[in-house]
């Protein structure tokens, strides 16, 4: 479970889907860098998202952009061990469907909620390409939330949802789409499925 942010019990998920499915198109949310020091590492964040430093499944050191090129970014933190996993189907159907037009699903892994994603970076890669056909990106295991929040996080758990909220990330599979000037464009709450029309449409409106 999240180390913090008082969502510990096991109704969270029950407790996570906000009005209107948890999609909210708001006016693009761009990050200014902030001048002290965070928590996690001491490193700053970066005054644009796609210029954050992320890590690949496969220990590559890379940056958000130099990862997704000039495309627009639905970003979710995913777990295999989840009774959302096969939320996995509709993420690959939306590369498949999007992928040569300018978008590109990114999977983060995390194993902060009940540790349902536990396994190694090989596991998840297999088990990943073996049950879903899994083609997109996938960074390494991440934490979207606590003190050891990853900088990515930092900035997008900034963008409110449906109901207006911004915080912590509620659970697996909750998604952030990410627009190619680096703007935060819309938050998608975990039970909403990837082939919503919301999701669909918001992703068209980036293409």
């Amino acid at each position: 479970m999240v180390p913090r942010g008082g969502q510990q019990n096991k109704n969270v998920l029950q407790n996570s889907r906000p009005a209107g499915h948890g999609f909210r198109l708001a006016a693009p949310v761009r990050w200014r860098s902030n001048p002290r020091r965070e928590e996690s590492g001491g490193a700053h964040v970066s005054a644009n998202i796609r210029d954050i430093a992320v890590e690949t499944l496969a220990g590559e050191p890379t940056t958000l952009g130099e990862l997704a090129g000039d495309k627009a970014v639905l970003l979710v933190n995913v777990a295999s061990k989840c009774g959302l996993t096969p939320q996995y189907s509709g993420l690959v159907d939306l590369q498949k469907n999007y992928g040569e037009r300018g978008f590109t699903v990114i999977g983060v892994p995390c194993n902060q909620f009940m540790g349902q994603e536990p396994g190694s970076a090989e596991e998840i890669q297999e088990f990943c390409s073996v049950t879903y056909g899994v083609d997109f990106p996938l960074l390494a295991k991440t934490s979207v939330n606590g003190d050891d929040r990853h900088p990515l996080y930092q900035v997008l758990t900034e963008t409110p949802d449906a109901e207006g909220a911004a915080g912590d990330v509620q659970w697996n599979f909750e998604k952030f789409l990410i627009a190619r000037d680096g703007a935060v464009a819309a938050r998608f709450r975990p039970r909403t499925t990837p082939d919503d029309p919301e999701v669909v449409r918001a992703v068209e409106a980036q293409l």
